[in-house]
């Protein structure tokens, strides 16, 4: 969607959302090892509210999960703060930094939801179907889900399901044995056990998946910059 369309309401991005809603595919393979699909970004936003300014950064990593390549972009927020409707804020700045890649990811991994979202388009969702990427949302918090805890052991998962209609829209998975889960749910173009295997084969050192870390790395450290007037790289 071009910027000169992108909504500036509450009522207009909600539109949106129910518009794109139907458009998103929550089903397909996983990653392969085939050359052109080992490729997997991680994006990550951080906000300088001073200046009113968004930083988006973004990590490409290889199925061994070195990093290939890293971009950063800074944009104006785009849009005010309303629960539900984040995507509004941060896609202007992710799709930005997705363009500056200079090798194109089989997927990406968004810190945040996908189908776990009131109207089942959160970020992931959204950036896929804007994009046609394949996309997954892992999230740090339930959000307003609900879920039981998972087994101890790692690669156990709870369902996550909406309150109102108990429908699964993703799933709390362990990716570390004792420690909390994180909250895997399909963006676009993945079927869910798809989402929750790949998060796992990226997860398999810490409890965030490596391109979640990388991504939030790099995204202070351009943050730190920009603050400081100077530049990340």
């Amino acid at each position: 969607m071009p910027v000169a369309d992108w909504p500036t309401t509450e009522t207009e991005a909600i539109a949106e959302q129910e518009r794109l809603r139907p458009l998103v595919q929550p089903y397909g393979p996983g990653p392969s090892g085939a050359q052109d699909d080992r490729l997997i970004a991680g994006v990550d936003v951080a906000y300088d509210d001073e200046r009113d300014l968004v930083v988006a950064a973004v990590v490409l990593d290889l199925d061994g999960l070195a990093v290939v390549e890293e971009a950063t972009a800074v944009d104006r927020v785009a849009f005010p703060y309303v629960p539900g409707l984040l995507a509004f804020r941060e896609l202007p700045a992710v799709l930005d930094v997705l363009e500056r890649l200079t090798h194109a990811p089989g997927t990406v991994v968004c810190d945040g939801y996908g189908l776990a979202h009131p109207r089942r388009l959160g970020l992931a969702s959204h950036l896929g179907v804007l994009t046609g990427l394949r996309t997954i949302g892992v999230a740090k918090t339930p959000f307003t889900f609900d879920h039981r805890e998972p087994g101890a052991p790692r690669g156990s998962w709870t369902p996550l399901t909406d309150p109102a209609t108990g429908e699964e829209v993703g799933r709390a998975v362990r990716t570390r044995a004792g420690v909390k889960p994180v909250f895997v749910s399909v963006g676009h173009r993945i079927g869910l056990t798809e989402a929750v295997d790949t998060t796992l084969a990226l997860a398999g050192r810490y409890r965030l998946p490596e391109t979640t870390r990388h991504a939030d790395s790099l995204c202070r450290r351009a943050l730190a910059a920009l603050q400081k007037g100077t530049s990340a790289n």
